[in-house]
């Protein structure tokens, strides 16, 4: 899978998918095993799932950290199938 291709307003979008629809615990917003955070300020944004981490950063940038490729694939999975159920 190629991440400098991701659609950064698709995730943006997701976030606030799972943020609206979720459960709030602690400050995190879970929905379909997908946690969403932000910073204080709203500037930063988390996506989390299993290992993975996606950083969505002001200015449009974002940054992915994640061990396992099977990982990343089913959490595109998902949001895909969350982007097109909405």
């Amino acid at each position: 899978m190629d991440i400098t291709k991701v659609n950064k307003r698709n995730m943006l979008e997701a976030f606030d998918l799972i943020t609206t629809r979720g459960e709030k615990v602690d400050g995190v917003y879970e929905f379909d095993g997908i946690r969403a955070a932000h910073d204080f300020d709203g500037y930063t944004c988390w996506l989390s799932y299993k290992d993975l981490t996606i950083s969505l950063l002001f200015h449009g940038k974002y940054d992915f950290d994640y061990q396992d490729e099977d990982t990343l694939k089913a959490f595109f999975k998902k949001i895909s199938r969350l982007l097109a159920d909405k």
